[in-house]
């Protein structure tokens, strides 16, 4: 089995997921150790540029007694040489026993799980999907909010190339949740993603008015306009400060919102939100490390 898309997950295991990672808590904040992975490797291989999901991953592995092999660029892999990744999945497969993989192509991962014959985790492909990320978001919700039916989620800044917020949408439409997507024109939600949500019955506000956008949130989910998917610097200048939500602004419309990010933040939550009681982003990270730790364990169980 492999993990590529939360689109693929039903319910049930989605909670199956969450009830791992209530388990692995104690591991991931070593009150216990374990031995659980003892004798596999896990290859982590991050052909983007990533911090938090990359060790976050080796640090999973090495909790549960496991080892870890990586890749940290494109240009020291035989991909820079033109092997293809079904090819590289095939060799990788036979020195690990998992697989976490990033890379810019979306269906990146779809290719090296065809090659594999173990089991593939995607840690992002491109503005396609990023599902471990989703699911340790959905894990802060429920651990921050006690619940996820009945909530209001509002989305912010690059939906259009967001795959953290692509994911995190699919994984939601298994709940009974309202959407708000706050974008400007240019970065609005894909049509392919609202599409998804009609058919499932599911109601979602598209806005451009950060005063509509907060109204009646419950949950801020706030992501970056990412200088890497623009082909024209000029555009991404002109649109990269759409949105920046500071203490007073969030205050005003609910001061218990919870605050989400996937980082890095660039100017989209100013320093002066951190200290509020719903600002998890930080937290949110730390999640990282239990929720991977499930996933692993359920797919080599």
């Amino acid at each position: 089995m492999h993990l590529l898309s939360t689109k693929d997950l039903s319910k049930d295991y989605i909670e199956k997921i969450m009830a791992k990672a209530g388990e692995m808590e104690a591991y991931a904040l070593k009150k216990k150790q374990s031995d659980m992975m003892k004798g596999k490797i896990l290859a982590a291989l991050f052909y983007e540029p990533s911090t938090r999901t990359r060790l976050s991953f080796e640090t999973a592995m090495l909790r549960l007694g496991g080892q870890v092999i990586s890749v940290a660029d494109a240009q020291s892999s035989s991909l820079a040489k033109g092997e293809s990744l079904e090819d590289t999945a095939k060799i990788v497969s036979q020195y690990a026993d998992i697989i976490a993989v990033r890379h810019p192509e979306i269906g990146s991962s779809k290719k090296m799980a065809e090659g594999s014959s173990v089991p593939v985790i995607n840690a992002g492909d491109g503005a396609g999907d990023h599902p471990t990320q989703a699911l340790l978001d959905l894990y802060t919700i429920i651990k921050e909010k006690g619940q996820v039916d009945g909530l209001t989620v509002t989305l912010s800044g690059d939906l259009k190339n967001s795959r953290t917020a692509n994911s995190l949408i699919y994984l939601l439409a298994n709940y009974d949740v309202k959407f708000k997507f706050l974008a400007p024109e240019e970065l609005k939600m894909k049509d392919e993603v609202k599409k998804f949500l009609s058919e499932k019955g599911l109601s979602f506000e598209e806005t451009s008015s950060v005063e509509d956008g907060l109204s009646g949130t419950d949950v801020l989910y706030a992501t970056r306009v990412q200088r890497e998917r623009f082909k024209d610097a000029g555009e991404y200048e002109k649109l990269k400060d759409s949105f920046i939500f500071n203490r007073a602004l969030l205050e005003k419309h609910n001061p218990k919102m919870l605050i989400l990010h996937a980082l890095p933040r660039v100017n989209e939550i100013s320093k002066d939100v951190d200290d509020m009681p719903g600002a998890a982003y930080f937290r949110q990270a730390s999640n990282g490390v239990s929720v991977r730790m499930a996933l692993i364990s359920l797919l080599l169980a």
